[in-house]
């Protein structure tokens, strides 16, 4: 078997989702991925930065076109969030015309449609989410995840704005904000609604510790990754979500 290629179009500032996304794909059982990224400048996580680095997508799309990879993943979910309900479907779409027109086939995800496709997955309606943005961002993507008929029960807000300094909150910080948040009637917990935000240790032991489903924007990343390559969902200690076919992959 060849190796899957992967293309990421990041915030020049991420650097979270090139630490997580091969940790995650380096835990397949029988499949082996290549990473390849691409930048799109952006410092402060705000409107007008978000703005002007989605400015940037056309260029960066045919530039990691041109490493020929099997699926490219805009990894920057707050991005896609605050241009309203559907943007993720209208982006995607876009892109996946870019890519025919520039003689490429390579298939298009994005965070924010990888986060609810996983939450479609798990059947999960009534949600609770972490965020690290300010309260005015973290309020668009409650919007967004509402407009998609999922009921947000509680959220919270990191309130840090430095994208570079996102990519530093410590995982206690983050745990103390999951600890916080009323889970009554909660089917899924997203532990991280951000590519940025460090959670990848966090998601089995959450999971473990509240007892419900628990995913982040890294490991919707990987479930839509791996499910656009139709491939089984076999990797251990990132949540119940990447395990679904862990017992045909062993059988």
């Amino acid at each position: 078997m060849g190796v899957h290629r992967i293309g990421l179009v990041v915030p020049s500032s991420n650097v979270t989702v090139e630490t997580e996304m091969p940790e995650l794909l380096s835990r397949h059982p029988v499949s082996k991925f290549s990473f390849h990224s691409t930048r799109m400048r952006m410092h402060t996580v705000s409107p007008e930065q978000l703005a002007a680095m989605n400015a940037q997508r056309e260029r960066c799309v045919m530039e990691i076109a041109d490493a020929s990879p099997d699926v490219i993943l805009y990894a920057c979910l707050v991005a896609l969030m605050v241009g309203g309900p559907g943007e993720h479907q209208r982006v995607e779409g876009a892109v996946a015309e870019q890519l025919a027109t520039g003689g490429s086939d390579a298939l298009i995800r994005s965070s924010a449609g990888a986060l609810v496709e996983a939450l479609h997955a798990l059947d999960a309606k009534r949600i609770a989410i972490v965020t690290p943005y300010l309260r005015p961002l973290a309020e668009q993507v409650v919007e967004y995840l509402e407009a998609e008929e999922f009921t947000v029960a509680d959220w919270r807000a990191l309130e840090v704005a430095d994208n570079a300094e996102v990519g530093r909150i410590p995982g206690e910080r983050v745990m103390e904000a999951a600890r916080s948040l009323d889970l009554t009637g909660v089917d899924a917990l997203v532990i991280s609604a951000c590519v940025q935000m460090p959670s990848l240790p966090l998601v089995d032991a959450t999971e473990r510790e509240f007892g419900l489903p628990v995913i982040s924007a890294a490991t919707a990343g990987a479930y839509s990754l791996l499910r656009s390559l139709s491939l089984p969902l076999s990797i251990h200690g990132a949540g119940s979500l990447l395990r679904a076919d862990s017992q045909t992959v062993l059988a």
